[in-house]
């Protein structure tokens, strides 16, 4: 399954290099619902695509953005002060009877201060970083869709939510960020041969097992230990991942906009590092013809998933 990638997250990109359009309006509701929700996840690498506006719209994205900011800090800045004194009523009591609650209160207190020190960082850092283009599931991407005949740009969250299906599937499918190729016209039927999508990804991230990836069994005893590897294709290249995707709406609730990656079975060099799934990049002449799927016509859907493109996946331990 693809854990994690490193996308596109400039959606002047997909403007630029796919002629493409950006659908302004979804952006705009996603970052003012973003101020009163800090459970919307969103990269840096793609607010910071908003930082020098050229229109009205992307001016009020602008606002939009740096209001959460403000809001973030605040709030990151007042958990701050209470981790703050709670190491110091910690260290007080130590001084004087050492406790396993103050020594945990303490390791707790210093361990919340470094990562709201590291968060408020990050708010106030311009320059970009690699790492700010990486999703993982739950946050949000731009996604290239069908509309009208028009490419366009739409902002998604990476865990597919379909249609007419309870919210709680997020919860009892955690998985559907990506979607299995031999359930297409399974769970995916609805979706499959209707919504399709791709997120341009220079790089993913999976998680193996360690005697997996070193090419041996379990050994007697042996706890399964995990690890996280990155794969980059080579040569370098920007991959074209087909995907699904699906707008979910209900009575009193924002619509949501969500996409899974389609996996299938690994190259040999993804499955001897390990892994036993692998995403799909399509060749550039197909975009079209995948993004316009015919629901009638699903077996030249797939000779598009069959006619991918092929790098060799080079993997190291990720960062």
């Amino acid at each position: 399954m693809c854990y994690s990638a490193l996308v596109w997250a400039d959606y002047r990109r997909y403007i630029r290099d796919f002629n493409a359009e950006l659908d302004i309006k979804e952006f705009y509701e996603l970052f003012w619902r973003h101020i009163d929700d800090a459970k919307i996840k969103i990269p840096k690498a793609v607010e910071a695509a908003f930082a020098q506006p050229e229109t009205d719209a992307q001016r009020r994205i602008k606002a939009a953005i740096d209001s959460f900011a403000a809001a973030e800090t605040v709030r990151l800045e007042q958990g701050l002060f209470e981790q703050r004194k709670r190491l110091a009523d910690a260290e007080r009591t130590l001084q004087t009877k050492t406790t396993k609650a103050a020594a945990n209160s303490r390791r707790i207190a210093t361990d919340k201060i470094e990562w709201a020190i590291s968060k408020l960082s990050d708010l106030k850092r311009l320059e970009l970083k690699e790492s700010d283009s990486r999703i993982f599931p739950g946050h949000y991407a731009p996604v290239m869709v069908m509309e009208n005949g028009r490419r366009v740009i739409k902002p998604m969250r990476y865990q597919c939510r379909p249609a007419g299906k309870p919210a709680f599937y997020d919860t009892k499918y955690p998985g559907t960020y990506n979607a299995r190729r031999e359930n297409l016209e399974g769970f995916w039927k609805g979706l499959f041969g209707y919504s399709h999508g791709l997120m341009v990804v220079n790089a993913f991230f999976e998680n193996v097992n360690q005697h997996r990836a070193e090419g041996r069994a379990l050994g007697d005893g042996e706890d399964v230990k995990n690890l996280i590897l990155e794969f980059r294709p080579r040569p370098t290249q920007d991959m074209l991942v087909a995907c699904l995707w699906s707008r979910w709406s209900a009575p009193g609730e924002p619509d949501l906009l969500s996409f899974a990656a389609i996996t299938d079975e690994p190259p040999a060099e993804v499955s001897a590092a390990g892994h036993d799934r692998c995403i799909i990049p399509i060749r550039p002449e197909n975009i079209d013809a995948w993004l316009s799927p015919d629901p009638k016509n699903l077996s030249a859907q797939y000779a598009i998933l069959d006619d991918r493109a092929r790098p060799y996946y080079e993997h190291r331990l990720a960062a």
